[in-house]
């Protein structure tokens, strides 16, 4: 397990000072951040807290998932690491040679 938490169900007037308040009982918080819509700059109902340690963050999982902030329960899991560009779509590059098109058994063309 990682020292980063994610956040999730968040009510849009959560702030950055609140997880603070929130999640400090259980350990050192070192980063908050919390996601913004690039258009609106609204806040979109998550965040992520990150932890000193995995035991505080682990400490801090356990007791804060289903507890009710600013009217909403709260989602608390691991942060998982961000996939890299195109999540998790395949696409594979075509065949872009001159005739490569016939040569698959595309006969039709």
């Amino acid at each position: 397990m990682n020292s980063k938490l994610y956040v999730g169900n968040m009510s849009f007037k959560t702030t950055e000072a609140d997880l603070r308040d929130a999640f400090g009982k259980f350990g050192s918080v070192t980063d908050v951040y919390i996601a913004n819509d690039r258009e609106t700059g609204r806040p979109r109902g998550f965040a992520f807290v990150t932890f000193a340690t995995e035991e505080e963050s682990k400490l801090a999982m356990e007791k804060m998932n289903g507890i009710d902030l600013d009217g909403r329960q709260l989602t608390v899991n691991e942060a998982k690491p961000k996939e890299e560009m195109g999540g998790s779509r395949n696409f594979s590059s075509p065949d872009r040679r001159p005739g490569a098109f016939q040569a698959r058994g595309n006969s039709r063309y």
